[in-house]
């Protein structure tokens, strides 16, 4: 790969890192003041954990923010370890929703979008000035508003920055490394199990490698039971993020974290004997080859939870702590 192109994709994966943090953080203005109460009322049962886990993951677009909340909690004794267990399970199920989100191939739509955004903002800053003593119910309505709008910015962001780092595709193709990559991953696709993990747990963003991943397949560049190879490893990656919030935490709070990386782990053994069933059913079901991958990221993590499921019922859970 050329300097130039080398250049424009780390351009491009920059942008793609601050369109996630912007809306992350714009979207946990919006949800976070109610996470906490929310998890300590409707984690009674593993199974309405999981529900309330993976709603809490869709809104704040990050499985990671509500795993390291999860920690906390456990930490300050607000929710105990066994309550936990079907957040976590919730959190992987959650974050599917950007990944399907891209793969509706909706790229063209990120400037119309930033535009949109930006005037909902101007908008919501034009009417606080023009109404300086609004009461306290209009201005939370305006807040919300312009938390909206940085949230949808940050989503154009992403996009733009996903096309950018899909355009040197061709690029990356004609790379010998690439060419090398794709020699191990025929005799094996371990091979892409383990590029997952590294480049998730190196970027901190599983998204950010799925959406590579699904720009290779839609240009025919990577077959794609090697693309869904590496989505399983990009979920085991991600793992690295709620690891490194457990160093310091207490021993439930680290269960917490270790539950995450066994939940991804285990699931990943279990499906890459499986991958061209997975596959052909996620094609199956799917309307492209980028919502393909998409797809298979979904019924990964949605079978692995409700496979995990049962067991977060024992009793012995509640004797951690």
């Amino acid at each position: 790969m050329s300097i130039p192109s080398l250049l424009f994709v780390l351009y491009g994966f920059g942008v793609f890192l601050c369109g996630m943090k912007l809306m992350e953080l714009a979207l946990h203005r919006l949800a976070g003041p109610y996470l906490d109460k929310t998890l300590q009322r409707f984690t009674a049962t593993p199974l309405r954990g999981m529900a309330v886990g993976a709603a809490a993951s869709a809104a704040l677009q990050s499985s990671t923010a509500v795993t390291v909340v999860s920690i906390g909690m456990v930490n300050a004794r607000l929710l105990s370890f066994s309550r936990t267990l079907g957040i976590v399970l919730g959190t992987n199920i959650g974050t599917c929703l950007t990944t399907e989100l891209i793969g509706l191939n909706i790229s063209h739509a990120a400037v119309p979008m930033l535009g949109l955004s930006a005037m909902l903002w101007l908008f919501t800053v034009l009417t606080g000035e023009m109404n300086p003593i609004a009461n306290g119910g209009r201005r939370a309505w305006l807040k919300s508003l312009r938390s909206a709008s940085l949230a949808l910015a940050g989503f154009s962001l992403l996009l733009m920055g996903l096309s950018m780092m899909q355009s040197i595709g061709p690029d990356i193709q004609n790379s010998g490394v690439y060419d090398w990559f794709l020699g191990k991953s025929a005799t094996s696709l371990w091979w892409g199990l383990a590029a997952g993990i590294a480049l998730t747990a190196a970027v901190h963003s599983s998204a950010a490698v799925i959406g590579m991943v699904m720009g290779f397949v839609m240009l025919g560049a990577m077959p794609p039971e090697l693309g869904v190879a590496i989505v399983l490893g990009a979920n085991v990656g991600t793992c690295s993020t709620a690891l490194l919030a457990g160093i310091g935490s207490t021993r439930e709070g680290r269960f917490v974290a270790y539950a995450h990386t066994v939940l991804n782990i285990g699931g990943a053994l279990l499906f890459m004997p499986l991958i061209g069933e997975l596959t052909l059913l996620s094609d199956w079901l799917s309307h492209s080859p980028s919502s393909l991958v998409a797809r298979a990221q979904t019924i990964f993590n949605v079978a692995c939870s409700l496979l995990a499921l049962p067991f977060c019922y024992l009793s012995i859970w509640n004797r951690v702590g």
